[in-house]
């Protein structure tokens, strides 16, 4: 349970009536999300108004939830209502969900014109042209699609994957085999009479030069890397 110094207040206006919980601000985001979380609570009461004490009998909890369970009424009152923020938290939110969706695009996507993905500063450079707005209590996912409009505006983007085949040295093998999978999807690999391994990746195409690098980096250069198709 979060304490009451870290909570914040989520409030909810209905039937004439304010309805205000003391809740943990990180959780409560994620109950307004549509995720379902535990222990969001700071106090175990359903308040008229938090700041005078001021407790919602439970004969009106009944009558405007049909419940007098806190926890329920809690969310309700969270997913229908306002979860009020302090700045610091608003900030720290905002730039978590930013971060997140400029890695994606970063990660997914490149310039049809050279099939290489932008650099991440191009990119944000482009959030701060367009001054694009992002919604602290929506889902990262639930935005991106909206925002990557906005961005072609000024932006050429397009959402590709590469196969590539590798073969790795038998020496390599080791370190090599679990840094392909954080790269992709292993969609086939065999083992040639050497012991050097041969495989299929697909990866997102924002990824492809890193990939160079990394198995470059792991085999000291002793690897070959082929893009087979692009999609």
């Amino acid at each position: 349970m979060v304490s009451i110094d870290d909570a914040i207040i989520a409030r909810l206006k209905t039937h004439g009536e304010k309805f205000e919980v003391l809740v943990d601000p990180y959780k409560a985001r994620k109950i307004k999300q549509g995720d379902d979380q535990e222990d969001f609570l700071a106090s175990t009461f359903v308040y008229k108004d938090v700041s005078a004490a001021d407790k919602a009998p439970d004969e009106l909890l009944l009558k405007v939830f049909g419940t007098d369970n806190v926890v329920e009424i809690a969310r309700t009152i969270i997913t229908k209502g306002e979860v009020h923020l302090t700045n610091e938290q608003r900030k720290e939110i905002f730039e978590e969900k930013r971060n997140k969706i400029i890695s994606y695009i970063v990660r997914n996507a490149v310039d049809p014109k050279t099939g290489f993905p932008h650099p991440r500063i191009r990119i944000e450079n482009a959030f701060e042209q367009l001054n694009i707005h992002i919604d602290i209590f929506k889902s990262s996912e639930r935005q991106t699609d909206e925002i990557v409009k906005k961005l072609r505006t000024v932006l050429p983007l397009r959402f590709e994957t590469r196969d590539m085949a590798v073969k790795i040295p038998s020496a390599y093998v080791g370190k090599a085999h679990s840094v392909l999978a954080s790269f992709g999807t292993l969609k086939r690999e065999e083992w040639a009479r050497d012991g050097s391994l041969l495989a299929l990746l697909e990866i997102p195409a924002g990824l492809q030069n890193e990939f160079f690098d990394k198995m470059n980096a792991l085999t000291k250069g002793d690897v070959e890397v082929k893009i087979i198709e692009k999609r």
